[in-house]
C-alpha cells in the first residue's frame, strides 16, 4: 500500500507561483503514473497533469504553458510547479498515483489533498 503526503499549498496572489510536492512511501514494487488532480468547491474533480515513469507528461488544456509536472523516481516524489496562478484555480489539489505491487498487482492511491488559493 502506498501512502501519499502532499505539501506546498497555500495562499498566493493571482499571477503568482506555487510549487506542490507529493511524496510516496510504503510497500510497492514500482510507481508508474503520477498525477495531479484538483477539485474546486462545488465542482467535480479534474485531472490537471500526468507524468509517466519515463517522464512523459500531459496537461489539461487550461494549464498548458503555466503548470509543469515533474518527478524524481529515486525519491518517489512528484512536483507541480504552478506559475501564473489564476483565482479560478483555487481548489484542493490531490496527488494520485498508480503502482504495482511485488505480486504484479496494479493499485492506486490518493493523497489527502492540499488547498491552493489564488487571491483576486
Amino acid at each position: 500500500q502506498v501512502q501519499l503526503v502532499e505539501s506546498g499549498g497555500g495562499l498566493v496572489q493571482a499571477g503568482g507561483s506555487l510549487r506542490l510536492s507529493c511524496a510516496a512511501s510504503g510497500r510497492f514494487f514500482s510507481i508508474t503514473t503520477m498525477n495531479w488532480y484538483r477539485q474546486a468547491s462545488g465542482k467535480e474533480r479534474e485531472l490537471v497533469a500526468t507524468i509517466t515513469k519515463s517522464g512523459m507528461s500531459n496537461y489539461a488544456d487550461s494549464v498548458k504553458g503555466r503548470l509543469t509536472i515533474s518527478r524524481d523516481n529515486a525519491k518517489n516524489t512528484v512536483l507541480l510547479q504552478m506559475n501564473g496562478l489564476k483565482h479560478e484555480e483555487t481548489a484542493v489539489y490531490y496527488c494520485y498515483v498508480s503502482y504495482t505491487t511485488r505480486y504484479s498487482l496494479i493499485r492506486d492511491s490518493w493523497g489527502q489533498g492540499t488547498q491552493v488559493t489564488g487571491s483576486s
